[in-house]
């Protein structure tokens, strides 16, 4: 590769990284994590880096693969349950990857929606299990099934002792 295609990649990476970190979508808005939860992209962290695999020199030459990370513990936008919650599903560090698209913008929009998909699972309320009681027909069945093992059990081996 000569100097001059050398210089046009490097100014083509950095202008890349430099439109990734500076934009106009990290100064407003945010990742919707549900009804009453936005993160601000401010707490995100995005990185970037050449993607794994296949795809020859375009592969070589671009950093296309996304990282956004996510720390817990820093987070303004976070109250202390949910701080907690996901403190304890999730560790104090979500982060979400995503190398699938050819694109460097399309890859930040997938792992954005990835760690927003982390984050509201992390965040969902299990539904508390309501104590039932076997029914009568299940308690027949589960007696009848056990007694249907213990015929069917004795009635191997020992043939011979009882032939003599």
């Amino acid at each position: 590769m000569c100097a001059r295609c050398t210089a046009s990649a490097t100014s083509r990476r950095s202008r890349a990284k430099a439109s990734l970190v500076s934009g106009d979508e990290l100064a407003g808005g945010g990742v919707r994590v549900d009804d009453h939860l936005t993160i601000p992209l401010t707490e995100i962290t995005l990185r970037t880096s050449r993607s794994s695999g296949p795809g020859g020199q375009h592969a070589n030459v671009t950093a296309s693969r996304v990282e956004a990370v996510f720390d817990v513990e820093a987070s303004q936008a976070l109250d202390e349950e949910r701080r907690a919650r996901l403190r304890a599903r999730l560790g104090p560090v979500v982060t979400a990857v995503a190398q699938d698209a050819r694109g460097q913008s399309r890859n930040r929009e997938l792992a954005l929606q990835r760690l927003a998909a982390k984050l509201a699972a992390g965040l969902r309320v299990p539904r508390r299990r309501r104590a039932t009681k076997p029914t009568a027909g299940s308690r027949a069945r589960r007696l009848d099934a056990k007694r249907r093992a213990g015929e069917r059990k004795r009635g191997r081996g020992r043939r011979w002792e009882e032939e003599r």
